[in-house]
């Protein structure tokens, strides 16, 4: 008796261990959304970039950066009415069942959502007076957390995105650049958090503002506002000392001619697509755009590289009637291809 209790112990052991690894398979090998319904089944643009359909209650424009799951069942989109809005909603669409179902509304107020690379996190923001402020929302067996304020500063936290590098990026107004925004890295040790530009090349006198850093931390897409003249698309590449190349702007016909504005970037895990938003000098013209740009990436990243100007010369003075003579420093000039001579 007592060596049956032993073996009936066993086999209970056993038993539970085949169960767990049982659940295990079974959430390993979970049945993953079919290729043709990916994208809520829409058919993927090539080259040309397409409009990616998303809902219009009310006259609402499904706009801003969106994000999508690691696994491609669910994707979450915002809704503007305006800019600056008045009113700012995150909705989503979820693939269960064999189909697309939704949208479900996520959170009110808020929008610009982003996913951390284990969608554990989902991080959207509001926009008052075109101040942006981010929250942050933990993943629940229910759905989302209530969304919380992420950082007590005064400064912007602009398309706040963390990386599988555990880094932080953010566009943010710096004390010294009130006006405008600048892409940069965000530090927090303790209770302390720093708030630092890339500086240049990325940021210049002009107005940087909505950002997407790949996970890997392999290239940046940023936008780069003119006054008077729209704003376009740029990409950056990181190179092995930590400097982000000089960047180069997304030819036509992603970045559109004259008084467009093309930003609220967002890349597929698989890094194939490219969603962006699109839009002139009315309202009614903004609508989520993708485009295939894994071969534009790669090509950007093998073509030459523009040399800049890496530490502006200062101020000389000299006198009429003398020779002047001035060396030009080696560290004037930067070239992303090594030519700095």
């Amino acid at each position: 008796l007592f060596i049956a209790r032993i073996n009936m112990k066993k086999v209970l052991q056993l038993l539970s261990i085949i169960s767990m690894m049982t659940f295990s398979s079974l959430s390993l090998f979970a049945q993953s959304i079919p290729e043709d319904s990916l994208y809520l089944g829409q058919t993927p643009p090539g080259n040309i970039p397409k409009i990616f359909n998303l809902p219009l209650p009310g006259g609402l424009r499904p706009i801003e950066r969106i994000a999508i799951s690691s696994d491609g069942k669910e994707i979450y989109f915002g809704l503007l009415n305006t800019y600056p809005p008045s009113i700012q909603n995150t909705k989503c669409f979820k693939y269960f069942n064999d189909k697309w179902q939704g949208p479900f509304n996520v959170f009110e107020n808020q929008a610009s959502p982003r996913l951390t690379t284990n969608d554990s996190i989902l991080f959207t923001q509001t926009n008052i007076n075109d101040f942006s402020t981010t929250y942050r929302s933990l993943k629940t067996d229910s759905g989302w957390s209530l969304p919380k304020k992420l950082l007590n500063i005064t400064q912007q936290t602009h398309y706040f995105q963390s990386t599988a590098l555990n880094n932080s990026y953010v566009s943010s107004n710096l004390p010294n650049t009130p006006n405008q925004r600048d892409i940069c890295k965000l530090f927090i040790n303790g209770t302390d958090t720093l708030i630092q530009s890339l500086g240049l090349p990325i940021n210049t006198a002009n107005d940087e503002n909505d950002l997407f850093v790949a996970d890997d931390e392999a290239y940046l897409l940023f936008s780069r506002n003119i006054s008077g003249a729209g704003g376009d698309i740029f990409l950056s590449f990181k190179n092995t000392d930590g400097r982000w190349t000089n960047p180069k702007k997304l030819g036509e016909p992603i970045n559109k001619p004259g008084y467009s504005w093309e930003y609220g970037m967002f890349v597929s895990k698989d890094n194939k697509y490219l969603f962006y938003t699109s839009g002139g000098t009315s309202m009614s013209s903004y609508y989520t755009y993708w485009v295939r740009i894994d071969n534009i990436i790669d090509s950007l990243r093998h073509t030459n590289f523009a040399p800049y100007l890496l530490n502006q010369i200062p101020n000389q003075t000299d006198s009429v009637g003398y020779n002047y003579n001035y060396t030009f420093p080696n560290t004037t000039f930067f070239d992303d291809d090594g030519n700095n001579t």
